[in-house]
C-alpha cells in the first residue's frame, strides 16, 4: 500500500490560518477530488471539523486523541491503527490530508507526495513539514496560471528517491 501526503502549500509552507485555507483555488480542489476519489483519506480531527463532513466517494479516517465517535467516519488514536485499517481493507494508496501535525506524523511513512505549491505568502498557524529533496525525486510537474481571483499554483508529485 502506498502512503501519500496530499497538500496545498504557500511559498513558506503555509497550510492554513485559524482553521481555514488562506486561498480558494477551485482547480486544485478538483485535482484533490480526482486524485483521492475511491481511496481512504486520513486526517486529523481539526481538519475534519473544518470540512464539516465526510467527503463523498472516499472512506475517511480521523486521527484523534479523544477517540470520539463521529458520524460517517472511522476514528483512531494512532497513525499505525489508521494504516492497519487501510491495509485490512485492501487499500492500494492511502491519502494523508492534514493538518500540520498529521503531515509531520506520517511523513516518515510517506512514499509519494502530491504538493500544490500556491503563489501565496502570508500569515499561517499551520505549516507543512520541510521536504528533504535529497530523499525525494520529482516525477511530474504542472504549472497552473492564475484564474479570476485565484492565485497561480504548480502541482508537483514526488516519490522516494
Amino acid at each position: 500500500m502506498i502512503v501519500s501526503l496530499i497538500a496545498a502549500v504557500g511559498k513558506n509552507g503555509e497550510l492554513g490560518f485559524e482553521g481555514k485555507i488562506p486561498w480558494h483555488i477551485p482547480e486544485d480542489f478538483k485535482h484533490f477530488k480526482q486524485t483521492t476519489l475511491g481511496h481512504h483519506l486520513v486526517m486529523g480531527r481539526k481538519t475534519f471539523e473544518s470540512i464539516g463532513k465526510p467527503l463523498p466517494g472516499r472512506k475517511t479516517i480521523v486521527l484523534t486523541r479523544g477517540r470520539k465517535k463521529m458520524d460517517g467516519v472511522d476514528s483512531v488514536d494512532a497513525a499505525s491503527k489508521a494504516l492497519e485499517l487501510c491495509a485490512q481493507r485492501g487499500e492500494s494508496e492511502v491519502f494523508i490530508a492534514g493538518g500540520a501535525e498529521i503531515y509531520n506524523l506520517f511523513m516518515p511513512h510517506a512514499q509519494r507526495l502530491y504538493i500544490s505549491y500556491v503563489d501565496f505568502e502570508g500569515q499561517a498557524d499551520a505549516v507543512f513539514p520541510d521536504i528533504n529533496l535529497d530523499r525525494w525525486k520529482e516525477v511530474s510537474s504542472e504549472v497552473h496560471q492564475p484564474k479570476e481571483k485565484s492565485p497561480g499554483w504548480c502541482l508537483k508529485v514526488f516519490e522516494l528517491a
